[in-house]
Parts: C-alpha cells; structure tokens; sequence
C-alpha cells in the first residue's frame, strides 16, 4: 500500500506522520510526505486566535515563491529525519499551488492508497474565516483520509 502524509510544519502534521508510519510499517507499506507551497499566502502573525477580519489582514502576509520553496523543502526534510529517527525511508515531494486541491489531486492521480494529515483543531469560528484545508481534502479526495491531531 502506498500512503501519503501530508505535512506543514506543525506538531500535528508529525503525529500524522508517526501514525501513517505505524500503519505502513504494519502492512509493508510505503510513505511519501508532501508539502504545497502556495506562495500567495501564509499565516505568519503567531499563535494567538484571530478573532475579528482585521486581525486575519494583518496576518496574512505575500511570500516570494523561492521564501516559500525553501520553506517547504525545509519541512519536508525534517519529516525525512523524523522518519529515518524511526529507521524508516520516506520519500518527498514538493507541490504547487492550493494544498486543499493540490494533494487530493496528486494522491489520486499517482495512485496512493490512503491519505494520512494532521489537523490543528482551530476554533469553527476560525474555519468560518479562514476555512480548513483538512476539511476540504476530506471532502475532495477519492481515496480514505486519516485526520490526526
């Protein structure tokens, strides 16, 4: 079976990893983690809820798409790690556009069998405004997901 692991740099997005590699290592399967860079927007203002419209405006900052690239290869290389940590090879692969899109795409047109990613657990209020790219792969993809958080 071959799994995808979708991956953003947060503490969930490692405990799907560290899920989908219990799931690969108990069925002989392979895993290959993604990132999408989408160089129009990233959340970059912290930790603290947003809680009016020109809060998310000010957050909401313009990235160049090498700052973005580096960005993504960097998350995708510490996800390598965290898997060779557990004697395990993943492979990467870096992806273009809207991650909500992008990965349900990219699993169903290489053939990957299960969707494993994880889920922050934002406030509804915070998905009214800003959306959950998790709920949306879970809508949009064709093969099962996995949500870990």
């Amino acid at each position: 079976m071959r799994f995808l692991v979708a991956v953003d740099g947060s503490d969930e997005a490692e405990s799907a990893l560290d899920y989908a590699l219990e799931i690969a290592n108990a069925v002989d399967g392979s895993i290959t983690v993604v990132h999408a860079v989408d160089p129009a927007v990233y959340d970059e203002g912290g930790s603290e809820p947003i809680s009016t419209l020109s809060d998310a405006d000010q957050r909401l900052v313009l990235e160049s798409i090498e700052d973005a690239e580096q960005r993504g290869v960097a998350i995708l290389e510490e996800m390598v790690e965290v898997a060779a940590e557990r004697d395990v090879d993943v492979e990467e692969e870096l992806l273009y556009g809207d991650p909500s899109t992008e990965i349900p795409d990219y699993a169903e047109t290489e053939g990957f069998d299960a969707i494993y990613l994880g889920h922050r657990g934002r406030s509804e209020r915070m998905e009214r405004l800003l959306g959950s790219v998790a709920k949306v792969i879970v809508e949009q993809a064709t093969v099962p997901v996995t949500v870990v958080r």
